[in-house]
Parts: C-alpha cells; structure tokens; sequence
C-alpha cells in the first residue's frame, strides 16, 4: 500500500475541496426497518452508528452490517449519496483515550477502519468521540493528552485512508470540548467537516430547564450554535468545514414551577420524545401550550397542569438553522437522528427545502 507523508496528504487533499452546496447529514441508529420510507434522496450524506473499539480495531456487530449494505443500496436512487460508518457515540468510547494514546493503538485501528470501508463499501468513517480532554460519560477516561492524540489519529487515518475517503467528527458544542479538545490547525487541512452537536446544550445532568438546541444565544443562555460558530472563527476554523446540528427530538424536564411558562426554571430532567410523535403527545388536547423564545430562535412547551417542560427543534427552528448556514457561508447541517423524524412532511423535508432554496 502506497505511504503518504502528512504533508502530502494536506496538499493532495486541500486540491479536492471546491466550493460546494451545503451538506445535508443525517444520523441513523435504528434497525434499518423504517430506512426506506425516508426522503434518502434529500440528503448528502448518511452515516450509520455506531461502532466500537474492541482489541484495538474498530469493530461493527455482524448484525448491523445489512443495515449498512442497504444505506449504499441507496446510491442507486441518490447516486450522489455518500455513506459514512461512526464510531462512538454518548458512552461508546470507554477505550479511545487509552488506544489512541497509543502510536499502534492508531495503527491498527486505522487498518481495520480501511477494512471495513473496503468490504462494505462506504465513503468515510466520522468520528465520534465524546469526549477528547473533556469528561464525558462517567468513569470514561479523558486526559490532555487526548488533544494530541486526536491529531495523531486523525493524521494516520488520513495516511492509510488516502485523499479520496471522508473523514468527519463530531464536537461537542460546548466550550471546553471545542478549546480543550483538538488541535485544530493541525486537523482541518486533513478532514472533511467537523460537526457540532448543538442540543443536548440543557442536558439531563442540569437542575434547570433551557434550550438544548437553540440557534442563538440569549441573556440566560450562552451556548448555542452561533455560539459555537463564533468560538470557531476566533481559532480560525474555516467555515465551509463546519457543519452545525438540530436536535430530531425533545426533551422534557418535570417538577418545574409555573414561572415564564418553565423556562429557565428549575425541575428534574424526564426523558425524550422523537419528534415524529409529537403530533401526539406535545398536544394542546394534553394540555401542552406552545411558545418561542425569538432570541434564541428556539421553539419550547409547557404543560401547566403536569408541571412539564419540552425543549425541542420544529420546523420553524430548523428552517432558520438551515438558512443560517446557507448566509453564513458553513459546510452543511446534520441532525440527530433520521428515525426520529416522520417518514413524510418531516423536519427533514423543511431543512432541504430551506437549505435549497433559491
């Protein structure tokens, strides 16, 4: 197998990247029965989750692996799609700091993600380690030494993978992931996009309820995707790598005082609905009120009677993220996730049509 240098790579590949439209991404983790009646062709790239590090390889559940054969038989009705396969996700990486700390940890790791490209016949790998340098689930080990070794991950899969693969990660949207955890005028030139997970801002370890997927910050509330935007420019992070998220779902907090109709109020975190159920449960029949911070551009419910609060994107929010990338001159949206979303007149076919627009 032809090596190549670091700084041939960087060259090669800064050659490929020409202006493009906006990507379009979707995350998927379902069990593949519902793939088809989403829109596949709306979207540029759709990306499988998630696998794990086991004996230092990444390793995908023999059972999963038609779920990923039948994302690339949607090529032949998108034939400009592009299939990813993801690592991690929320507690999915117990071993990344102690394998990629390692130089053959990388090795061997970077071999078998070349593997598995080549035998399922996918575009590129993204890279979902939450979190590099920054607690993430408890007991999962993080060091500050994982900045570094990111780079010399991403480095590595770049050399093995060569130009022509795609190689995402995910960031968390808060600012210790972003300053603490990449060293980002290193890792830019080699990957493809970054994407910023913008929800789960208000998460279920806060005593208080808030946006978890707003657009723009507000007086109560700093971290949003702007937010994060902005923290990426001021590191000279290029924009037309920069993929912003909306959240698929709401999340719902209990025990919260009939104060400004919940917001900002504190309470105990409950749980999650898809959004293709909120037709049904988040209803004015239920005893739900609807309400929109135009700040923060975010959409968010409360029920009186049941002291409830939801935090959630809708197709309002989402339109507004879509043609902020498109103003703003970013790389794309991704969202979490595709079998959250209603198979027909979805969140999904709102951003395509913002993101399209004339």
């Amino acid at each position: 197998m032809r090596r190549f240098s670091s700084a041939v790579v960087g060259v090669c590949f800064a050659a490929l990247v020409t202006a493009q439209s906006p990507a379009l991404i979707a995350y998927y983790a379902g069990d593949g029965s519902n793939l088809d009646e989403h829109r596949i062709e709306q979207l540029t790239h759709l990306i499988w989750c998630f696998g794990h590090v086991r004996n230092d390889s990444m390793e995908i559940a023999p059972s999963q692996e038609p779920i990923i054969e039948r994302m690339v038989g949607f090529k032949l009705r998108n034939p400009g799609l592009k299939v990813l396969i993801s690592l991690g996700g929320w507690g999915g990486c117990p071993t990344c700091s102690e394998v990629f700390g390692r130089e053959e940890g990388r090795r061997k790791f970077s071999a078998s993600v070349l593997h598995l490209m080549d035998r399922l016949n996918v575009d590129g790998i993204d890279l979902d380690w939450e979190y590099p340098a920054v607690q993430g689930p408890p007991g999962h080990r993080f060091a500050p030494e994982d900045q570094r070794n990111f780079t010399l991950l991403v480095q590595e899969l770049r050399r093995v993978l060569g130009p022509g693969r795609e190689i995402s990660f995910a960031v968390g949207g808060t600012d210790d992931c972003i300053l603490k955890g990449f060293e980002w005028d290193s890792i830019m030139p080699l990957i493809d996009r970054m994407h910023i997970m913008s929800y789960d801002l208000v998460h279920g370890y806060s005593s208080r309820t808030g946006h978890h997927t707003p657009l723009y910050s507000c007086g109560h509330q700093a971290l949003s995707a702007d937010h994060a935007v902005r923290l990426l420019d001021s590191l000279q992070v290029p924009r037309r790598k920069v993929v912003i998220g909306a959240a698929f779902y709401a999340r719902l907090w209990k025990d919260v005082p009939a104060v400004d109709n919940g917001l900002f109020q504190p309470g105990a975190f409950s749980h999650t609905i898809p959004w293709g159920a909120s037709d049904t449960t988040l209803t004015k029949a239920k005893g739900w009120s609807m309400f929109r911070d135009k700040e923060a551009w975010a959409a968010y419910a409360y029920n009186a009677e049941l002291k409830q609060f939801a935090t959630f994107d809708d197709a309002a929010s989402i339109a507004a993220k879509a043609n902020d990338v498109r103003h703003e001159g970013l790389g794309g949206i991704m969202f979490w996730q595709l079998i959250d979303d209603k198979a027909r007149n979805g969140l999904l076919e709102v951003m395509y049509k913002a993101l399209r627009a004339p």
